[in-house]
């Protein structure tokens, strides 16, 4: 009789063992082997909210860089699955390297942020969230430009989630990228992630049904805009703008909320 897979290879614990005790390559290169469907998984996360000249290969490559830098870095005897601990850390080399080759335009940056400070400044003022027609008002443009520049501004989504939504102390920033990793060093850190999760719960159960439902299906049901426009029976266009005007909301209530 044959052998297994599983009887002829090394379990993933006796590597991790190999690995951390002898630092050898191989037993690294074999954990890589082990964890890239990983990689993949959160290059396709990433790619569905990418335009489409960024290449998912491309994607895949900087998430191995991840991958190896969280391999090494990880720690087998804390109570915590690798696989909590390195999505994170590939979703960020992923983000790092988009970052670095600036593949958003600096128009749709300026257009992102003038939207973003004329929403929380109506907000302010009104005491609740702008309607589109008042958003364009205070933007000085119609309401069709407003809507071709959220549908633009959706694409800057995953870096806006570096946006600080508060200070600590004057030396540093919570983001709303913070919320949704695992930070996993000090209890009183895990205390004050645990206090923005449940007031980002908070915030987005004040969402109407709508963008609670975009919100829901696009991050963690893992549907792209244009699949998630069939469900509500829109254009991806349209549920581009829910998106972003979902993430508008949630990041001006997180502010108010947090400072």
């Amino acid at each position: 009789m044959s052998q297994t897979g599983t009887d002829r290879l090394q379990s993933v614990e006796e590597l991790w063992a190999e690995f951390k005790s002898t630092a050898d390559r191989s037993a690294r290169d074999r954990l890589i082997l082990h964890y890239s469907p990983l990689v993949k998984y959160v290059a396709g996360r990433v790619a569905a909210a990418m335009p489409n000249h960024v290449d998912y290969a491309d994607l895949v490559s900087y998430g191995i860089l991840g991958l190896i830098d969280a391999i090494e870095k990880f720690d087998p005897s804390r109570a915590i699955k690798f696989e909590t601990y390195g999505v994170p850390r590939v979703r960020g080399a992923i983000l790092d390297e988009l970052r670095s080759i600036d593949w958003v335009p600096r128009s749709v940056r300026a257009k992102a942020r003038a939207v973003d400070s004329a929403f929380a400044k109506l907000e302010g003022t009104l005491g609740r969230s702008p309607t589109d027609r008042e958003l364009a008002d205070e933007l000085e443009m119609t309401t069709d430009d407003l809507d071709d520049i959220l549908r633009q501004t959706s694409r800057a989504g995953l870096l806006q989630l570096d946006d600080v939504l508060f200070r600590q102390g004057g030396t540093g920033g919570q983001t709303l990228g913070d919320t949704l990793q695992d930070q996993g060093d000090a209890p009183g850190a895990t205390i004050e992630l645990e206090e923005t999760r449940r007031q980002l719960a908070k915030a987005i159960q004040r969402l109407g049904d709508r963008e609670r439902k975009v919100l829901t299906l696009y991050y963690y049901e893992g549907l792209n805009l244009a699949e998630i426009g069939d469900i509500l029976g829109v254009t991806e266009s349209r549920a581009c703008q829910i998106h972003t005007k979902a993430v508008l909301h949630l990041r001006q209530r997180l502010r108010d909320e947090l400072t």
